[in-house]
């Protein structure tokens, strides 16, 4: 780590989740409405625990947690690194951190709502609504999806990201 890298102090991994539809491509999304504040959508997913023995068996965790749900074919696709004020224990914040945030794009396997578990599910801040929305252009760009810099690369890469997915890929 050279002198101008900041610590990584937060990871987490999310899912850009596409379910083949007899009427198109959706992606799978979880609109967040928060008292006083105005609705968001955000990818399944969340922070890579210490217990997670990879980011990829977080990210499969995360989808048990909050879509009762299972995924395959995960590519690695995006990655947004923002600064992170990381609290620990009381100590104070480490102002110059930051928080990798590893995007998937995966297929759907499975989904049931009714085996969500885990803290949004049992200690919900707000509401978490799972919703679809088509893999379009116009889809993507329907509703405020973040962080900005994810909703930017959805919009411009739809046939990209759906080629990831592609059986000619070769992984």
């Amino acid at each position: 780590m050279g002198p101008a890298d900041r610590p990584v102090v937060k990871r987490t991994a999310r899912a850009i989740l596409l379910d083949a539809t007899a009427d198109g491509t959706e992606i799978i999304l979880i609109k967040r409405t928060k008292p006083d504040h105005l609705p968001y959508w955000i990818t399944p997913g969340g922070g890579v625990e210490p217990t997670d023995p990879t980011v990829v068996d977080g990210l499969h965790r995360e989808l048990a947690e909050e879509l009762g749900g299972k995924a395959t074919a995960l590519v690695p696709a995006f990655v947004d690194t923002v600064s992170y004020t990381h609290h620990d224990n009381g100590d104070p914040a480490h102002p110059h951190g930051v928080k990798v945030q590893h995007f998937f794009v995966c297929r759907l396997e499975s989904m049931d709502l009714s085996q969500r578990h885990g803290p949004e599910v049992d200690e919900p801040n707000g509401e978490y609504e799972v919703v679809r929305l088509p893999f379009t252009r116009e889809g993507v760009t329907s509703v405020n999806v973040v962080p900005p810099s994810l909703r930017a690369y959805l919009a411009s890469n739809i046939e990209g990201i759906r080629a990831l997915l592609a059986e000619d890929l070769g992984r």
